[in-house]
């Protein structure tokens, strides 16, 4: 038997869905259900069922074989060093300035040195995350951008900042804008583009459509150009919906692909990936009663692009 005591990360979630990320997987989720059904799992000495909700404090008895507590995963950030700046940071969220290059989360590829590894190598390092003191959370990215595209990646520090992030991007109650270096000469100098985006998952691409279609989703896209160059403008964009390659696709869609897109548009001679940095975050008001209430109304900027 092992006992697991509730930390302020744990609570707030059901039993089964904490014991799914508590026992990764080790455990099949069949089986976890026949072990509360059994009594093998016990919360504070007495029965269980898969909808308690974890209070901090609570004590767990798992009646469980020694084969399922493996504890996959631990190893990985001792070997990455942070290489990201920090556009804001407190106990609660960090803002990371990531570099164009860097993939967020763990892929197909095998890639080791993502930003996700970054981000919890660099609070390990801080003494903010002990993964052994840790039984289902972990520091998560809120928002994610593209391998090429740089600029601001929200991340949560604790269960509550994530799960008031989430809620606040669900709701649009955050706004983000991206600067981007797009061909050719915009007559419309301020526009909303508004139209359907279709996902191909086999070729990693979107298309974008005029007209509805099975699977397709709205896409809202608005821009004022910052600057028109003799062969590109310089563009702000705000996002208001966030779909995949949605600013790339949506751009070229109307004849004006991001300069250095070969996936949308062509590759530019002596630049690698599209010109797009996600530079502003603007978190609205409506959120006064959580922990996040003191960002109400912050606005946040990185400067660090490279084709401004």
């Amino acid at each position: 038997m092992r006992s697991v005591h509730i930390n302020k990360n744990d609570a707030g979630q059901r039993l089964d869905k904490f014991l799914h990320k508590y026992f990764k997987s080790a455990m099949p989720t069949a089986l976890i259900y026949k072990y509360i059904r059994k009594k093998r799992v016990k919360v504070n000495g007495g029965r269980s069922v898969p909808d308690y909700t974890l209070q901090p404090g609570d004590v767990l008895e798992l009646y469980v074989n020694d084969e399922f507590f493996t504890r996959d995963g631990a190893a990985h950030t001792r070997y990455v060093t942070p290489d990201f700046g920090v556009v804001y940071e407190d106990e609660n969220i960090i803002l990371i300035d990531k570099k164009a290059g860097v993939v967020v989360h763990d892929d197909d590829g095998g890639t080791v040195n993502t930003l996700i590894a970054q981000l919890l190598s660099y609070l390990t390092a801080k003494g903010e995350y002990d993964r052994a003191r840790e039984h289902s959370f972990v520091p998560a990215l809120c928002n994610r951008i593209d391998r090429n595209t740089s600029g601001i990646v929200i991340a949560a520090k604790n269960a509550e900042a994530l799960r008031v992030m989430n809620d606040l991007i669900k709701h649009r109650k955050l706004k983000k804008y991206y600067l981007a270096l797009c061909e050719g000469i915009m007559e419309q100098k301020q526009a909303v583009l508004r139209d359907y985006l279709f996902k191909d998952s086999v070729q990693n691409r979107v298309y974008v459509t005029k007209t509805p279609r099975p699977g397709a989703v709205k896409i809202v896209t608005a821009y004022r150009v910052l600057e028109q160059r003799e062969h590109s403008a310089l563009l702000e964009i705000e996002l208001v919906t966030g779909r995949t390659h949605q600013i790339r696709a949506h751009l070229a869609s109307v004849g004006h692909p991001l300069s250095g897109d070969g996936k949308y548009g062509r590759n530019s001679a002596g630049r690698k990936g599209q010109a797009l940095h996600a530079y502003r975050v603007e978190f609205l008001g409506g959120f006064e009663d959580t922990v996040l209430a003191y960002l109400s109304g912050k606005v946040f900027t990185s400067e660090s692009a490279d084709f401004i």
